[in-house]
């Protein structure tokens, strides 16, 4: 994330409120949460993290020793956990009732508000991890311990205390290699440059926008997340969550399908359900029971899915907005998000085949990413620009995770 310092403050800033900052949940029960999280995509990286910050804050060791030891609230919130990680268009109004039902062990709105956050800031951090393979081996200095990383002597810990505007900080532009001109970046300009004539020159009709939507939505599910066969989690991460077999694997299946939503564009930066949007119902529901919390999520989705240093590998002042929209458009198409105004026929054409197999599997199946995988796509392009890709991956991720969980709140509230 250092390579972009505006997404790193915000990221920053968020995840320093989220856990350490008031809030509704106690602070042993937020790093618990993120345990559960990240052990749901078997990150051991951000477990092994979160169980010395466990630790530190004076939580309780024995509840380490499986989920079945940890209190009785906690253990509740493993459905949602589950269901929110591989398939959360199933999340229903239901699952919240079960969650707040006046007993000894409910959650109150503003808990589980809190705790659906924690669920899927961990859960898209684990795509992150896994994205930029960031999973050092425990035999490896310093593997499955966090060390602040320096860039140019100073800890990136000074972002969040504003002393980062006398450092020089790496961007795309100051990467140490540039690579060779190539026909696969020449290739994709020259796409992007054909999409935005024809926008031109004709629009296509809301039905020919439907029938490629569903078509793309169908392709999506046929798209395998790796060629390689699945990681069975080990005991120190299994033992944080229930159900090991639940994934995403479960509704690619024959005969399973993602339900559609359809979606209009909103007078921002950046889309949401038609009948439920994070603008208009997420944003607000989220400000009033987790005050601040939804200005610095929506500051963080902003940052994202506009942040363009206008250059393409080698190539300077490009306009990259489509080529970040159809990649955003890919993500949420996988959950069934349908936007009324995209033709998502130009998908296809920007997102080749290995890089549709890289963005589902960080996206749905983080743990069984491989470097092939990342070396295999945008071949000639900066890590910068990778690591931008997966700040889109990780944010569309949370985004679509968010309006399916609060709107389900929203829904059992009215």
């Amino acid at each position: 994330m250092v390579f972009h310092p505006r997404y790193l403050e915000s990221f920053l800033k968020t995840q320093h409120y989220l856990l350490q900052m008031d809030g509704p949940l106690p602070l042993c029960y937020r790093h618990y949460i993120g345990i559960m999280a990240a052990a749901r995509h078997q990150c051991s990286y951000l477990v092994n993290l979160h169980v010395n910050y466990f630790l530190q804050v004076g939580g309780d060791p024995k509840w380490l020793n499986g989920l079945e030891n940890a209190p009785q609230k906690l253990q509740k919130l493993g459905d949602l956990n589950k269901i929110l990680a591989h398939r959360p268009w199933l999340i229903t109004k239901e699952h919240i009732e079960q969650l707040l039902k006046t007993e000894e062990h409910s959650w109150s709105l503003a808990e589980l508000v809190h705790a659906v956050v924690l669920l899927t800031h961990y859960h898209s951090l684990a795509s992150f991890t896994f994205g930029c393979g960031i999973n050092p081996e425990i035999h490896c200095d310093g593997g499955h311990t966090f060390r602040l990383l320096s860039v140019d002597g100073y800890c990136i810990c000074d972002i969040t205390n504003g002393n980062h505007d006398e450092y020089k900080m790496h961007t795309p532009d100051t990467d140490i290699t540039t690579p060779e001109p190539s026909c696969e970046v020449e290739a994709l300009m020259e796409k992007m440059k054909q999409i935005q004539e024809c926008r031109d020159d004709v629009e296509a009709s809301q039905e020919e926008k439907a029938t490629r939507f569903e078509k793309e939505k169908r392709e999506s599910m046929l798209v395998r997340c790796s060629e390689d066969e699945e990681i069975s989690p080990t005991r120190d991460v299994s033992r944080h969550f229930e159900d090991t077999s639940y994934g995403y694997k479960d509704f690619s299946r024959h005969g399973m399908h993602v339900p559609t939503f359809r979606v209009q564009l909103l007078p921002s930066t950046y889309f949401a359900f038609k009948d439920y949007s994070w603008e208009d119902h997420g944003y607000s529901l989220v400000n009033r029971l987790y005050p601040d919390v939804g200005q610095l999520i929506d500051e963080k989705f902003q940052i994202a899915y506009n942040l363009t240093y206008n250059t393409m590998a080698m190539h300077k002042d490009v306009d990259t907005s489509m080529l970040r929209r159809a990649i955003w458009n890919y993500i949420h198409c996988m959950f069934g998000i349908r936007y009324d105004d995209y033709d998502y026929g130009e998908i296809n054409q920007l997102l080749d085949r290995s890089f549709k197999i890289y963005i589902k599997t960080v996206v749905c199946a983080p743990e069984r990413t491989t470097n092939r995988m990342y070396d295999s796509f945008w071949r000639q392009f900066k890590h910068s620009e990778k690591v931008h890709v997966n700040l889109l991956l990780i944010e569309a991720r949370m985004q679509a995770e968010l309006l399916y969980a609060l709107r389900a709140i929203t829904r059992y509230m009215t």
